[in-house]
């Protein structure tokens, strides 16, 4: 039986970009403000970025799509 990954397998199975971003705001606690300042992008950027990562990992956890 073949073991479900890990969350750091998982966040490792990210794109850059998205892995990066959600790293700034849930490990680093950085707010999405300050993400969209330091990198120089847009804040809506950031939240799409963010919005799409979490979507990804709870895909890949199985978990019920959010509303």
């Amino acid at each position: 039986m073949k073991s479900a990954p890990s969350l750091a397998e998982l966040l490792a199975s990210l794109p850059e970009e998205e892995r990066f971003i959600l790293s700034l705001h849930y490990v680093k606690g950085m707010n999405t403000v300050q993400i969209a300042i330091t990198l120089g992008v847009p804040h809506k950027a950031v939240i799409s970025v963010i919005d799409q990562g979490k979507k990804r990992l709870l895909t890949a956890l199985d978990f019920p799509p959010l509303a």
